[in-house]
């Protein structure tokens, strides 16, 4: 990989080299390279779609996979599904994520649509790493289109944690989950967008099951002329937990949109939402600039603490 591709993997995946375990690494559409393990099978798709299907033993613990793609070729667009079986009482770490450098020109668009499916089985738990980023000249526009969809078994665990900090010009995040009794999801969701840029983010969870709990925590900064929507829509099928907080900063010439939604269909379903969107107060600013920082950099160090 020249340098480039390898800035790319350690935005995406924190990665300085192969990492250890099970992983399949794929750049500008082809595969750069791949390693399985004794529980962990990672196998080319046959169906006619691009991407992998990784299978994970029932009662595997304290593994990893890491699936990072890297798009540095200017102008490449690419569809990938990735389906995961994840087998019961397993306990497993997951490391995604899309790196892209475009420096094409105004009218190049490098693109990413990267659709995961996850089956977690009974009492496994499963900790969900996806990072996105961007890099280039500023001429040519990076879009990434990630759509998650998790199926979550009796007494199944997942936490997804989801990052876009840098250089995503457009993206639409649509998330799906749905969860039978006992199953846990927690989601937790970074973003900042700056410029032109545009997010788009979907939430839609299924509580079916008894005694299952959901909580989805998204927290964003939009500055410049961006634009962000924010749409979470949780289903209480069942006696079940649900809490959805969306907390945004809003700077400049910004716009943010947030709309939670829940529906009880249970009458011991009990569901909770918050929004907050406002601008950086005035008092921090004026706290962090009397030790000395300049207003840019107190503003810095307030989104990055707000997006740690």
């Amino acid at each position: 990989m020249d340098e480039i591709q390898k800035d790319l993997l350690l935005q995406i995946a924190d990665l300085h080299g192969v990492p250890e375990g099970a992983y399949n690494i794929r750049s500008n559409g082809e595969l750069q390279g791949r390693n399985t393990t004794a529980n962990i099978d990672v196998v080319t798709k046959t169906d006619g779609k691009s991407g992998i299907d990784i299978i994970i033993k029932p009662g595997t613990k304290n593994e990893s996979v890491h699936i990072p793609v890297i798009i540095s070729k200017a102008g490449y667009q690419e569809v990938v599904y990735n389906d995961f079986y994840i087998g019961a009482d397993c306990d497993v770490v997951i490391v995604a994520g899309c790196g892209i450098h475009n420096c094409g020109g105004v009218d190049t668009t490098s693109r990413h649509d990267g659709a995961h499916t996850f089956y977690v089985g009974k009492n496994a738990r499963v900790k969900y790493v996806e990072k996105h980023y961007g890099s280039g000249d500023g001429n040519g526009k990076n879009v990434m289109n990630p759509t998650t969809v998790v199926h979550l078994d009796e007494g199944a665990y997942m936490e997804m944690e989801t990052t876009q900090i840098k250089g995503v010009d457009s993206t639409k995040r649509l998330t799906k989950a749905d969860m039978k009794a006992g199953a846990n999801f927690i989601v937790k969701e970074k973003l900042y967008t700056h410029g032109k840029q545009s997010a788009d983010t979907d939430f839609v969870i299924d509580m079916n099951g008894e005694n299952c709990r959901a909580d989805v925590t998204s927290r964003s900064v939009a500055a410049g002329n961006s634009v962000q929507r924010f749409v979470s829509t949780m289903n209480g099928n069942a006696p079940c937990y649900g809490h959805t907080e969306c907390d945004a900063i809003i700077m400049d010439d910004a716009s943010v949109t947030a709309a939670p939604c829940l529906s009880a269909n249970d009458v011991n379903a009990e569901l909770i939402h918050e929004a907050a969107i406002g601008k950086i107060a005035g008092e921090q600013l004026i706290k962090l600039m009397t030790l000395g920082l300049t207003e840019q950099e107190a503003e810095e160090q307030i989104i990055k603490g707000f997006l740690h």
